[in-house]
């Protein structure tokens, strides 16, 4: 009886192995690391709009999205003073946006969360409408304000901004202006727009996007000097304290 049951148990096991086999999904092939593609910007410099309303969102259209993880940092060429107060190259307001999208970001992390809310009110900031018409971006885009509100109020946006003043001031080489754009943290200073090329050289995994089919991987083009918003050059309004 006892050699029955034995036989029994290594019987059933076998079945259930094998039954597990069967509906047990096969591993996924293996993918390359994804390219780190870091973005380091203000909210009111043109040229940093131009790059969030035009060049970013064709991520998504040519698959480019799948390979790269993108980090957004809105803080620029803003400056903390020895009291504390973080004064902004456009003034006060642009202070006010960075920390709205510093927030956005803490709210939601995911960035096709977040890099949605950012490009609305980046579009607003583009039509000279960023005073208040951003805040019908949580309307539109169907997303609660509570978060966000609450880190603006809280102190807690400030603290980000402090975090972010500390990652744009540890890069090696130190950025002169924004844009400033970075693939696995080498700068592409003048070239930021030429991104995709960057990216699809540096990656190396099987799963190559639509995005770097065909697409010429020089990167050796005279770049526009003039297409950004230069650290030196402060408004007279940048005296404005941070929110």
């Amino acid at each position: 009886m006892e050699a029955y049951l034995r036989r029994s148990s290594v019987v059933l096991l076998l079945i259930v192995s094998f039954i597990a086999a069967l509906v047990m999904p096969s591993p996924s092939p293996v993918v390359g690391d994804k390219v780190k593609l870091n973005l380091y910007y203000e909210s009111l410099c043109p040229f940093c709009q131009n790059f969030i309303l035009n060049d970013l969102p064709k991520i998504y259209d040519n698959g480019l999205i799948d390979i790269i993880d993108l980090k957004l940092s809105p803080y620029g060429n803003a400056k903390l003073l020895d009291n504390g107060t973080i004064v902004c190259q456009h003034g006060k307001q642009e202070c006010k946006l960075n920390t709205v999208e510093a927030c956005a970001i803490n709210a939601w992390p995911a960035i096709d969360e977040h890099l949605r809310f950012i490009t609305c009110v980046e579009s607003f900031a583009d039509q000279g409408k960023h005073h208040d018409k951003w805040k019908t971006c949580f309307q539109k885009l169907k997303l609660g304000p509570e978060d966000v509100n609450d880190c603006i109020n809280s102190g807690l946006g400030y603290m980000l901004e402090l975090q972010y003043a500390d990652e744009i001031g540890a890069l090696r080489p130190p950025h002169r202006y924004v844009p400033w754009v970075t693939v696995n943290g080498q700068p592409l200073l003048e070239d930021y727009e030429k991104f995709t090329s960057y990216v699809c050289k540096a990656y190396k995994g099987p799963n190559v996007p639509r995005a770097c089919h065909g697409l010429s991987l020089s990167t050796s083009t005279a770049p526009d000097s003039s297409a950004v918003c230069y650290k030196e050059n402060y408004s007279a309004k940048a005296n404005s304290k941070l929110l």
